[in-house]
């Protein structure tokens, strides 16, 4: 048996470090975090020290049992898990589950971190082994009591306030508030008219575009005309002025350097790989997962090409810049690398979330030499890391701009640039995508042709053109990342998950690549604001997380902290509970009146989302309600246009003796005549459908079924159908394809048995059918489960237990005490979705 077991997260981590350990270790992984907060009120105590209450998250019990049955047999335990907190937090719960049962008696228990998955790496983590950083356990078990109390606290207001099943975050509040106010920004838009006027010049040698920048004497600004007949007016005083020519009146040139910027960070490299492979920035970590974790090469076997992703560090290793720099050297010559290497400054606070930039374990490993090993989005996202990194360590490029103003008579004159590169330098690898692009931008790549002063340039043609003033875009994922990260809002680490959230939850939906808030999001984050202000406050959410910062520095205690946070945070809760009733919603806003009945026209947040309603509970009359339609928007919608959603259903006229009516169902709107239904099609408006196109529907729909059997067989369910995608068999509960080579119609009885047997699928059933089999299998397994309960022994070993519910916070360093710590005895089970983190004990100082 091996001698020493070594612990990471991931199945794909363990086996390519197994390879590289030899047979004195053995690798397991714990499947990512193995315990966290019980998912009910009073997992966090403030009233305890802020103890924390944990389980074995239920999915990954095997993989626990796994670890202490190898650690029985171990001599020496090593925690390998990742170099970040999370990491540090893993392996402290994985020590604290061996430690409750006992397993940590006569063995030795060291922590090591692999910032890279290559042999040298790994040797080199191995020789420096430590105790687990305490400092980065309690800033981690801060900021996951934290989101917890938050997320226990606020959610219930707002099922209260808004509808059900809806919550708030510590982090997640804060990003979505800054959704909110930038569609707020763009709805309260106003566009200006503005024109430009610019000349077509037909030099000898190439033709160019010049744009006006003085009139009449003075400078031209983008309002100095805003309506056309100013602009025609102008465009026909400045073509008579220039007679048919334009004269040089100055031709200015100037060099500067553009610096290429630095290796990524797990933030920056989120919003490249958005910009420039329109990757969302999950789908970004999880690729980079898997680079970092290994790749089989071939000869090289597996190994990672990627140093560990999640870093606020922008700096490199001595041995990686100088493979970088003989690189450079040797595919873009010596000429091409800086005397010394170039040096870079993060942005952020607290840079120590691992040691490096995002980089190439071996820039040797060209993204060409790699490629066939890859996936495409592997590919792609390694060249992206391995150019990024190269480019940081060469020369600026040289830029250099001619600029050359024109004249057209005296009073004005037009302005033409052209930006070209005259030394490439790290442009040669590598260019950093941009949002928008600004002036300069606009004219790289231009080249203009040889003018000098005095030269004259004959004129096309001088054309004026309307323009209006756009609003600010909305946040894509990657103008949101970079948003978030210049707030200091969140950790470049959590932001995938902040996103998945807000798009989990239905507060945004994504229009194209960019974040449209709902109004059930619009409704949350306008509560927040109004009653919880401080708490979405963007400069209060940032100081709270240099704080978290400090923790995990050893300069701040988490307790305080804590204790500073929850006290005024609980007050205003309380307060806000208790004034409830009283409060603003949030979500309702009066239209006006019905002009047939005079009661109240209000648009609000229902319990099955955004409708508008006739009446108020108070009236006499119970209240009328209609869905919105799509697009539409409960902050938005005039009163005219919520009116008109209660004219459905609608009666059209009749056929065949039978109202032909249209009406909007649990899937889409309809047609209806008598008993038979027809869906309208995507471009049928339910509002102003005509009698005949709805009748023309039903009798569509109805000539599909009477054709839907192709054939029939005396005594047997099975039939030949026609069906949504083409010609099939069924029995009622299989469905079968039939071979392309066969007439549907020709099939006999045999054949028809044959294929169902070799080929038959269950079939789809309805939605009701569903529901009632679905409720009946969780009936069932009630039963069983009450049954087993019934039949266990009373009494259960107390080491059993301890070994499923984990206990609060014993002091360390690990190694000053083995004994088993007291368990705490919980039952509640993980909430899948919620943030898997920490604890802490009631025991020890934090």
């Amino acid at each position: 048996m091996p001698k020493n077991l070594l612990i990471v997260e991931s199945p794909a981590k363990a086996k390519t470090i197994n390879k590289y350990l030899g047979k004195d270790f053995q690798v397991l992984a714990s499947y990512g975090h193995v315990r966290d907060l019980v998912p009910k009120e009073g997992a966090v105590d403030p009233d305890n020290g802020f103890a924390m209450r944990y389980e074995l998250i239920e999915k990954n019990e095997k993989h626990v049992e796994a670890i202490a049955k190898a650690a029985k047999s171990a001599e020496g335990i090593w925690l390998a898990t990742d170099p970040d907190r999370e990491g540090e937090a893993i392996s402290w719960h994985i020590a604290e589950i061996l430690r409750e049962r006992g397993l940590l008696q006569d063995r030795t228990l060291q922590r090591v971190v692999f910032t890279e998955i290559t042999p040298r790496a790994i040797r080199e983590a191995m020789a420096r082994p430590r105790q687990i950083a305490d400092e980065l356990v309690d800033a981690q078990q801060a900021r996951r009591a934290l989101d917890y109390l938050v997320g226990f606290n606020l959610s219930p207001v707002l099922w209260r306030k808004i509808k059900a099943g809806l919550s708030a975050g510590r982090v997640q509040s804060p990003a979505l508030r800054m959704i909110v106010e930038r569609e707020e920004e763009i709805e309260a838009f106003k566009a200006r008219e503005y024109w430009t006027v610019e000349a077509e010049c037909v030099h000898p040698s190439q033709p160019f575009t010049a744009k006006l920048f003085k009139l009449d004497g003075k400078k031209f600004e983008q309002f100095t005309i805003t309506d056309g007949e100013t602009a025609e007016d102008a465009r026909t005083r400045i073509a008579a002025a220039a007679n048919g020519a334009l004269h040089v009146t100055d031709v200015a040139s100037k060099e500067r350097k553009r610096r290429p910027s630095p290796p990524f960070t797990t933030s920056t490299l989120q919003q490249e790989a958005s910009r420039k492979l329109g990757f969302t920035t999950r789908r970004t970590m999880q690729v980079a997962q898997k680079l970092y974790e290994g790749v089989n090469i071939g000869d090289e076997g597996t190994v990672g090409l990627i140093s560990y992703m999640r870093t606020d560090s922008v700096s490199l290793s001595a041995e990686a810049l100088s493979e970088i720099r003989d690189v450079i050297a040797r595919d873009f010559g010596t000429a091409s690398v800086p005397d010394k290497p170039n040096t870079y400054q993060t942005k952020s606070k607290n840079a120590q979330e691992a040691h490096e930039a995002v980089r190439p374990t071996s820039a040797l490993r060209t993204p060409a030499q790699v490629a066939r090993f890859l996936s495409d989005d592997e590919r792609r996202l390694y060249e992206l890391v391995w150019k990024r990194a190269v480019a940081s360590q060469m020369i600026p490029a040289t830029l250099n701009t001619v600029t050359v103003d024109l004249a057209a008579g005296a009073d004005h004159g037009f302005r033409a640039s052209g930006t070209t590169v005259t030394v490439a330098g790290f442009l040669a690898v590598y260019e950093e995508g941009r949002d928008s692009k600004g002036k300069e931008d606009e004219d790289e790549g231009r080249k203009l042709p040889a003018m000098k002063l005095g030269d004259r340039i004959p004129l096309d043609r001088i054309h004026a053109d309307q323009h209006f003033t756009q609003p600010p875009p909305r946040f894509t994922e990657a103008s949101l990342v970079k948003a978030l990260e210049e707030y200091g809002i969140g950790r470049p680490s959590t932001y995938a998950s902040i996103i998945q959230t807000l798009l989990g939850k239905q507060y945004t939906v994504l229009d194209g690549r960019a974040f449209k808030p709902t109004d059930v999001g619009r409704a949350v984050s306008k509560f927040l604001s109004n009653h919880f202000g401080k708490y979405v406050d963007y400069d209060f959410t940032a100081n709270l997380e240099d704080e978290l910062d400090a923790v995990s520095r050893g300069e701040e205690a988490w307790i305080p902290l804590m204790e500073k946070f929850w006290g005024p945070f609980k007050e205003q809760v309380d307060d806000k509970k208790a004034t409830l009733d009283k409060a603003d919603a949030g979500s309702v806003r009066v239209l006006g009146a019905d002009p047939e009945s005079g009661r109240q026209v209000s648009a609000r947040i229902g319990k099955f989302g955004p409708l508008v309603q006739i009446g108020t509970v108070e009236d006499e009359d119970k209240p009328r309600f209609a869905s919105l339609r799509p697009g539409q928007s409960i902050y938005s919608i005039s009163l005219e246009e919520a009116l008109e959603l209660f004219l459905l259903p609608r009666v059209l006229g009749q056929d065949k003796g039978e109202d032909v009516s249209v009406g909007i169902g649990r899937f889409g709107p309809f047609a209806r005549r008598g008993d038979s239904y027809a869906s309208l099609k995507k471009e049928d408006d339910p509002y102003k459908i005509d009698l005949a196109h709805a009748v023309a529907l039903i009798e569509e729909k109805e000539e599909i079924a009477r054709n839907r059997v192709i054939k029939e067989f005396p005594g047997s369910d099975i039939q030949v159908l026609n069906g949504r995608f083409g010609p099939y068999i069924s029995d009622g509960r299989l469905n079968g394809k039939i071979p392309k080579d066969r007439e549907p119609a020709s099939l006999t009885q045999e054949e028809v048995t044959k294929l169902l047997e070799e080929t038959g699928k269950p079939a789809r059933r309805g939605f009701a059918a569903k529901k009632a089999a679905a409720k009946k299998e969780a009936a069932a397994k009630k039963a069983a489960k009450k049954t087993a309960a019934k039949k266990a022994p009373a009494k259960k070993a107390a080491g059993k237990t301890a070994t499923k519910k984990s206990a609060a916070k014993t002091a360390r360093p690990l190694s000053a005490d083995l004994e088993p710590a007291k368990s705490l005895v919980t039952a509640a089970k993980f909430e899948p979705g919620k943030k898997r983190v920490v604890k802490k004990a009631d025991t020890a100082p934090f």
